[in-house]
């Protein structure tokens, strides 16, 4: 039995399983924490790794690793990093990427370069803020790589050039999924001179092997591997809940949303990956609990015992400000609140339907690109709370489906090594891997909810 494993390196945690190459049976997992915040040294995620691959890589052949996508880690030109790492959600570069829009000559030439509209995410935003804030680092910088194309490197025993995968290098604002090629000109219209970058190989490339001999795939986004552990298709259009909040399908063109709603992100398969990200997600839901008083399940409990609507009361829950829409420097609020709907269940249920609205709209912006979607899949840590099923059916006009709870990211990068290892032409099927029931909830649209919540968002913009 051939085994392989993938690595999920999360914002908040690493995660690796080893599976079966051939059948995709579980064999083991383990997992360790990253350090809360938005920037990070990766020394951090080297030690959390090593922590979790310590006595789980016995016999493994093939390894790849899924990564929060964005992310900037500049290394020097002997391959020291130079600061610590920016992540995604780190909203200080939100006027340079505004600064890089109108210098390229707006939204429009953005979409047409590389399919995606910068915004204080992406990582050439990052790049942009450390030229104009760090102008030494920027001058010492010699290589910039994402998170996971920074772990990928060290495994590889850093070779002269690194590796990365087009979901990964999609997400940086110089890379084009449209012609397959950097626009070293935008890095270097952010940095001020050129640096060294990954290659970015195919998803069944062999890209090097470890100091044990492991063969080693590109890895990919963190999104990508999502799409790929759960074998998303045509019709099938993602909803995550995690730190962040994504709404994602697979495409078989590259998207150009002017607007800078959807990122034109390519997937880990050789297709595209259309794709809207909100900032706040499940930690509204924690947020709201902890301010409540409750776990999360009793959270769930209460919205549950509330009437859809809340009624009246909804949430903009710009905990983080937010990504989608581009509004960095907001807040959350609630809206209607009055004397008779200020209860708990109301309050629970409205922190509920305001995580969802936004990745409501978020399906809305999608479909208004040309996705047409057959049902949703609800994955992520707050997809296990029973009210949020619930509520998602309220909000969608097509079947909610919640799959069992499994770690996705790291399936994905291991469904990936698997398909290193096999010199296949297509990733290996790995059918009903995952134990546990398939909850799907019929939709029953309730349009006051949207309306609401539309309302309440348009008085900040």
């Amino acid at each position: 039995m051939a085994l392989v494993a993938g690595v999920d390196s999360s914002t908040q945690s690493v995660k690796i399983v080893v599976r079966d190459a051939d059948s995709g049976a579980l064999v083991r997992e383990a997992r360790a924490p990253h350090p809360d915040g938005t920037e990070v040294d990766p020394a951090a995620w080297v030690q959390a790794l090593t922590q979790v691959m310590d006595g789980v890589l016995d016999d493994v052949e093939a390894l790849a690793i899924g990564g929060q996508q964005h992310g900037m880690v500049a290394l020097d030109e002997n391959g020291e990093v130079v600061r610590p790492a920016l992540l995604w959600n780190d909203t200080r570069s939100a006027s340079d990427a505004d600064d890089l829009v109108a210098e390229l000559g707006g939204p429009q030439a953005w979409a047409d370069a590389v399919g995606s509209v910068p915004v204080a995410a992406f990582t050439v935003s990052k790049v942009r803020w450390m030229a104009r804030s760090e102008p030494e680092n920027a001058a010492r910088t010699a290589r910039v790589l994402l998170p996971h194309d920074y772990l990928t490197w060290l495994l590889a025993g850093r070779p002269e050039i690194a590796a990365t995968d087009r979901g990964e290098a999609s997400g940086t604002g110089y890379w084009s999924p449209i012609t397959g090629e950097y626009r070293r000109d935008l890095l270097a219209l952010a940095l001020g001179h050129d640096a060294a970058l990954p290659q970015v190989f195919g998803p069944a490339s062999a890209i090097g092997e470890t100091s044990a001999g492991i063969v080693l795939g590109p890895g990919t986004g963190d999104n990508m591997a999502a799409a790929l552990g759960l074998g998303a298709g045509p019709g099938d259009v993602v909803v995550s809940l995690g730190t962040s909040g994504t709404a994602f399908a697979v495409s078989d063109v590259p998207a150009r949303d002017p607007r800078g709603l959807v990122a034109g992100f390519a997937d880990a398969s050789g297709h595209f990956l259309p794709l809207v990200c909100t900032l706040n997600a499940a930690r509204v839901l924690s947020a709201t609990a902890a301010m409540l008083g409750v776990g999360l399940d009793e959270l769930g409990s209460l919205a549950l015992a509330a009437e859809p609507g809340a009624g009246g009361l909804s949430l903009l829950p710009y905990l983080d400000g937010e990504r989608t829409p581009n509004l960095p420097t907001a807040r959350g609020s609630l809206h209607g609140l009055t004397r008779d709907n200020m209860t708990p269940e109301n309050l629970a249920r409205a922190a509920v339907e305001g995580m969802l609205g936004g990745l409501a709209d978020a399906v809305d912006a999608l479909v208004e690109v040309g996705v047409q979607p057959r049902r949703v899949l609800l994955v992520g840590g707050a997809a296990a709370n029973r009210a949020v099923g619930a509520v998602a059916a309220t909000m969608f006009d097509v079947p909610v489906v919640v799959p069992p709870a499994g770690e996705y990211v790291a399936d994905g990068a291991a469904r990936q090594a698997a398909w290193v290892l096999s010199g296949g032409a297509e990733p290996p099927a790995w059918n009903d891997v995952r134990e546990g029931a398939v909850i799907v909830h019929e939709p029953t649209p309730v349009a006051a909810v949207r309306d609401a919540y539309a309302r309440a968002r348009s008085s900040l913009y």
